[in-house]
């Protein structure tokens, strides 16, 4: 099955390189066929350029790489959204630039997904043994906070909404993102409720951070703008039910 890998980036100039690099790579020895679509949220420095020079000087690897752009910056839904509607492989798997959760966690949720009646596969640090292992004590209560809110005020079944790898068959891939709308950091929730809605099965697969670095999250800010997205996806989506 061809897997193709949404990567959303905003200003990832320095990192694109690399992670173009030990993508291909990684994806190349794997078995599988494979695109990786860099999805440019209206960067503002050079990383779209940077990702196109490297994959041409990878284009023997067998690896499709291609940048898809946003008119201008709009928010990492968004990005995940644009890179998801231009996907073709019959796995459609985001994860972010740093490549956080490493390279082999995508084969294997790709196998999982493979032998599983899943739709959808969603990482979870909450059920992987030392998955919050190098974080902040702040950063990991601020997760486990936000996760504990979701179940409160929207009855949110599952152990980690936010982690930033998740994998979808394409055709459920399709269906829930023509309908996602949001483009703020509490587009992950929006993707669970309609997969929900849709009948979607929805399965956790336990992942671990290998690769920390500074998180653009401002958690007061960001919380509360979250904390308002929350409610109004709920409220939009029993709406329309």
């Amino acid at each position: 099955m061809k897997i193709s890998i949404i990567i959303p980036m905003y200003n990832e100039a320095a990192i694109a390189e690399d992670c173009v690099r030990t993508l291909a790579s990684a994806m190349a020895n794997t078995g599988f066929p494979c695109e990786i679509l860099f999805s440019d949220d209206g960067s503002t420095d050079d990383c779209a350029a940077i990702v196109e020079k490297t994959a041409r000087e990878l284009a023997l690897t067998g690896v499709d790489i291609r940048v898809v752009r946003a008119d201008k910056n709009h928010g990492k839904g968004h990005a995940v959204r644009l890179g998801m509607q231009a996907a073709q492989g019959e796995l459609c798997l985001f994860t972010d630039c740093d490549l956080a959760y490493g390279t082999d966690i995508i084969p294997a949720m790709a196998n999982r997904m493979s032998s599983s009646p899943a739709d959808v596969l969603i990482g979870s640090r909450a059920i992987a043994e030392d998955g919050y292992a190098g974080y902040t004590l702040a950063r990991k209560l601020a997760s486990k906070a936000y996760v504990r809110l979701l179940a409160l005020s929207a009855g949110f079944r599952y152990t980690d909404s936010q982690c930033g790898i998740k994998l979808f068959r394409r055709e459920a891939a399709k269906k829930i993102f023509s309908l996602a709308e949001t483009d703020g950091w509490a587009f992950d929730f929006e993707l669970l409720l309609l997969a929900d809605k849709l009948g979607c099965k929805i399965e956790e697969y336990p992942v671990k951070v290998l690769n920390h670095r500074e998180s653009k999250i401002h958690l007061i800010s960001d919380s509360l703008k979250m904390a308002g997205d929350v409610r109004k996806i709920k409220k939009r989506i029993e709406k329309s039910e």
